[in-house]
């Protein structure tokens, strides 16, 4: 696809983490995590702004730079209730916490908080606080076009619901295992969901998540769908 006829660049900051940028230059960052995270070049650990940044669950590896950023750039941080919480309690004062099944406006764009299956504890100082239920996003740009951050999770039967009630036009998808769906339950999340293109995510970081994009494919072709999985290096923008 070509993101720049659509007037956006969706950059993968590896992991589970990325930076899109709309037509309106607006900055979103996905799941915060740069710092420590292996997979993240160095050249892109910093950002001249962000006007948004969303927070999948609480877990370390989708939010570790949260705070620090939130404080940087003022952004307006949307997250469920209790992680907004936890962030107000660190100073963090321009949360938009919500719940699932709602959609929120922030600069022009449209969050819609989705169902995702994972965990979602917060660690902080040796404790293990609670961060609510993880979730994913469907992100509606300015042109309409949509964008499903699925955030860390299973293959879930509302899938379906999300396919219809809000059709993405890319799904950025967890493919790592382990931890989440595998390429064979991806391609079945795909089946439901009915994205144009899908963009693999959560996988490579660690030996443990050991799912490819080319697995991906293949459980594609088995269940004979044509959705064209494009394959970003970490670092690489979408175009």
């Amino acid at each position: 696809m070509s993101a720049v006829n659509r007037g956006f660049a969706l950059t993968w900051l590896g992991h589970h983490t990325f930076k899109l940028v709309t037509r309106g230059s607006r900055t979103v960052l996905m799941d915060p995590w740069v710092e420590s995270n292996p997979a993240c070049p160095k050249e892109l650990k910093t950002f001249e702004k962000i006007d948004v940044m969303t927070i999948s669950h609480g877990h370390g590896d989708h939010m570790g730079d949260a705070v620090t950023l939130a404080k940087k750039f003022k952004p307006v941080v949307v997250c469920n209730f209790e992680i907004s919480l936890y962030l107000g309690r660190k100073g963090v004062t321009n949360t938009l916490g919500m719940g699932k099944g709602g959609t929120a406006e922030a600069l022009g764009l449209k969050f819609t908080m989705v169902h995702a299956i994972h965990s979602s504890g917060i660690e902080d100082g040796g404790q293990v606080l609670y961060g609510g239920e993880p979730a994913g996003f469907v992100i509606t740009l300015e042109d309409g076009t949509r964008i499903y951050h699925a955030g860390d999770t299973a293959v879930h039967a509302e899938m379906a619901l999300i396919g219809e009630l809000y059709p993405p036009d890319i799904a950025l998808l967890p493919i790592g295992d382990h931890y989440t769906m595998s390429p064979r339950e991806a391609a079945v999340a795909a089946r439901m969901l009915k994205p144009r293109w899908i963009v693999p995510a959560h996988y490579g970081t660690y030996p443990v998540l050991t799912g490819t994009p080319e697995a991906l494919r293949e459980e594609l072709k088995k269940l004979d769908l044509d959705i064209e999985v494009v394959a970003l290096r970490p670092g690489e923008t979408l175009s």
